[in-house]
């Protein structure tokens, strides 16, 4: 599932890079979280490839569930539009899930990186992912933990992480990079820096999940 807002730089990119998995059969969604630039252009360019999905801007919540919806699998995975998939992300995620029926979700490593002038690339050390991009899960424990909060401008994976903790969710990290997480000035943490205030909220609702799980 690629939720997409005004990505027409980077979605190409971001849609090549699960078509290079080798794991099969695979289902890749795109839905357009009502961009106004070419992103719609550029998803329906990989059609059939690709499922386009276009619906009114309800952010990155609304159209990962969105997704969910639309998605007909036993297995979920996540990428950014401006993010890039490794080679054998997929399989190597589904041959460890499929090694262990008892783990639910696994995570990789990610690696941020950033282009300047000339395509010179600058990458940063690999680092623990608890991120919606490095992830595949089952179905029925993404439906076990819930959907995403569409309420939230940032942080709405922080919050569904937290959740699926609660609920006791069995992941794995897997210690290869899985995902190369693109640094740029249009990132949702720089568009909606305004929405800080988002993470304290989420914070203050598992503070309060956790105090009503002591009183009862």
């Amino acid at each position: 599932i690629i939720p997409a807002y005004n990505c027409e730089r980077y979605l190409a990119e971001a849609i090549e890079s699960v078509l290079a998995q080798d794991y099969r059969p695979l289902e890749i969604i795109v839905v357009d979280d009502g961009s106004t630039d070419q992103t719609a252009k550029i998803a329906r360019h990989f059609e059939p490839a690709i499922q386009y999905c276009l619906q009114v801007n309800d952010g990155s919540g609304g159209a990962r569930n969105r997704g969910i919806q639309l998605a007909r699998g036993d297995f979920i995975a996540f990428l950014d539009a401006d993010d890039l998939w490794l080679e054998g992300k997929l399989e190597h995620q589904m041959q460890a899930i499929a090694g262990d029926p008892k783990t639910e979700a696994v995570f990789g490593l990610v690696q941020q990186f950033e282009e300047s002038s000339g395509s010179v690339i600058h990458a940063g050390e690999p680092m623990t992912g608890y991120v919606a991009g490095t992830m595949l899960i089952r179905r029925e424990s993404l439906d076990r933990v819930g959907r995403f909060r569409t309420d939230l401008r940032l942080g709405e994976f922080v919050d569904w992480y937290m959740r699926a903790n609660e609920k006791g969710l069995r992941s794995r990290m897997l210690a290869e990079v899985m995902l190369r997480r693109r640094i740029h000035g249009a990132n949702i943490g720089v568009r909606h820096r305004d929405s800080s205030s988002d993470y304290a909220r989420l914070l203050k609702d598992a503070l309060d999940r956790r105090r009503g799980r002591s009183r009862s």
